[in-house]
């Protein structure tokens, strides 16, 4: 069957040099092979997410000539799916809820004489609120505390319907998964509601992608993926990890880093052929 990917963006600044190579990799796959290619935007973040970077995303895409099949999926205007999501992994018994703040992690992290770390090198939560009795938890939503969704990972691996997990990435075939390595993740924060984790794979089962490509520093979130669509029987596709872009110094192109935005080499003078033939090489 012809493939169906996306690119899914989040609209917190211009796109760079780095997103225009994904968007164009997923593009070209699906329109070689006859396919469908998707647009989303994951905008749930209220405090980093902006109008008019949305707006500049489809501009800067068509300014390529990407095109995308059907209307372009906008997640913070179905914040109803995530949540009903939520409530049916809080059904099966497999999150929490984390009243923690930064610091207090911080400081239990710090009193750990061995904290594990995660595939991002940062230490892994200690459990705190896992430890919680559930009239102690109840009291403190009932009372409108701040809370965080975690996932339970020994519940979550205890209750997925496979013992082994992997997923197939082209060119490399069934590789394993280990997502006991993200410890009890974020599923939906305290200031957002519902995680990148969890919006992904749903939206990625709701719209019927079969084909994931994506860079491949976000590979080892894969494990984690995999996990969720077997607790919530959503189909699993298969991964395609392109390389990254990188600087003249080997760094990887990044918003944070000020790589240069599409806009400011349109401005420049570029022209799309002069982007897409790079990729193209």
């Amino acid at each position: 069957m012809p493939p169906t990917t996306r690119f899914a963006p989040s609209p917190t600044g211009y796109l760079h040099l780095g997103h225009a190579f994904s968007a164009w990799c997923g593009w070209h796959r699906a329109r070689c092979a006859g396919g469908r290619f998707l647009l989303r935007l994951e905008d749930i973040d209220p405090g980093r997410c902006h109008p008019e970077y949305a707006a500049a995303i489809l501009e800067d895409l068509a300014w390529l000539g990407l095109d995308w099949d059907g209307p372009v999926r906008i997640q913070s205007q179905h914040l109803p799916d995530y949540r009903a999501a939520l409530d049916r992994l809080s059904g099966m018994g497999l999150l929490y809820p984390c009243f923690c703040t930064r610091a207090d992690i911080q400081r239990e992290v710090a009193a750990s004489a061995a904290a594990p770390h995660g595939p991002d090198g940062a230490p892994l939560y200690p459990g705190t609120c896992r430890r919680l009795s559930e009239a102690e938890r109840q009291d403190r939503v009932a009372a409108g505390e701040p809370h965080a969704l975690r996932l339970d990972m020994n519940a979550a691996l205890k209750a997925s319907p496979r013992s082994e997990l992997t997923y197939q990435e082209e060119g490399q075939g069934r590789l394993p998964c280990h997502p006991e390595r993200f410890g009890d993740v974020v599923l939906a924060r305290k200031d957002a509601p519902a995680s990148y984790h969890l919006c992904v794979t749903h939206d990625d089962a709701l719209q019927g992608v079969t084909l994931v490509t994506r860079g491949v520093d976000l590979q080892p979130a894969t494990d984690l993926h995999r996990l969720l669509q077997t607790l919530m029987d959503w189909p699993e596709p298969a991964y395609a990890h392109h390389h990254l872009l990188t600087d003249d110094t080997g760094r990887r192109l990044a918003k944070r880093d000020r790589a240069a935005t599409l806009r400011a080499m349109r401005d420049a003078g570029a022209a799309p052929r002069d982007i897409l033939e790079r990729f193209a090489a």
